[in-house]
């Protein structure tokens, strides 16, 4: 079941952690590229206090961004901001986000996000969950897959699994945390192609699933013809 306050409190963790990462930093080091491709730090940074903007009007049940351009262009406007203008940012968005998520609230209401996308209230939290924790490691400054919480990487690896199951662009996939045939699995992917399974520990499993770190590539094919590339989320 998912406990919306617990995953509250995992949020304000995952951001009080992250903003004393970046507190170190000076402005040459947020101009750095991030691993995201064409983004700087500062288009992560920018990105991440949008979202939680984002996610306050989703439960508001507003949408969630006016179209996607003006999402766009919001982060390209506040990339180049300095350290001390992101973590300002970073710091009240956040506040905002964590004072709606203690209002009183019906959290089993269904709620729109982008491109149509429904999901219960309560799973929201986790939502801002992914994005600081994911887009912490996206920053590549020492923070990797491998020291993100266990129970996060388990709930992810659930998540993602069942975001890419039905996908005909993506062959069936086993995924199993080791090689131990007794293992944790998941099931996913679509119904075409050859079954793969692939074995690999959480970190990996979840660096495939979510196209970051190696992206699969340690991850070892126990079956099947190689480790599938996925389409970007």
């Amino acid at each position: 079941m998912i406990d919306h306050v617990r995953d509250l409190a995992s949020v304000r963790e995952a951001t009080d952690r992250l903003i004393e990462a970046v507190s170190s930093w000076d402005n040459a080091e947020l101009a750095k590229p991030s691993r995201l491709p064409g983004w700087t730090r500062g288009h992560v940074l920018a990105h991440l206090s949008r979202n939680a903007d984002a996610l306050v009007n989703v439960l508001r049940g507003m949408p969630m961004y006016k179209d996607a351009e003006t999402r766009e262009a919001d982060i390209e406007r506040d990339a180049p901001r300095p350290l001390d203008a992101q973590l300002t940012d970073l710091r009240a968005t956040a506040d905002r986000f964590q004072a709606l998520g203690e209002e009183p609230a019906d959290w089993s209401r269904t709620v729109e996000l982008r491109n149509g996308v429904t999901d219960s209230a309560a799973r929201v939290p986790f939502r801002r969950w992914v994005e600081v924790a994911l887009h912490h490691v996206d920053l590549g400054a020492g923070y990797e897959l491998e020291d993100l919480p266990e129970e996060f990487v388990s709930r992810e690896i659930d998540f993602l699994a069942d975001r890419w199951s039905g996908r005909p662009d993506v062959p069936p996939v086993t995924l199993r945390l080791g090689h131990d045939e007794d293992a944790a699995s998941w099931r996913t992917g679509g119904t075409e192609g050859e079954p793969v399974v692939l074995a690999g520990t959480a970190a990996e499993l979840l660096g495939w699933l979510s196209g970051r770190g190696d992206k699969g590539a340690h991850l070892a094919v126990l079956a099947g013809p190689a480790v599938p590339d996925l389409p970007a989320l």
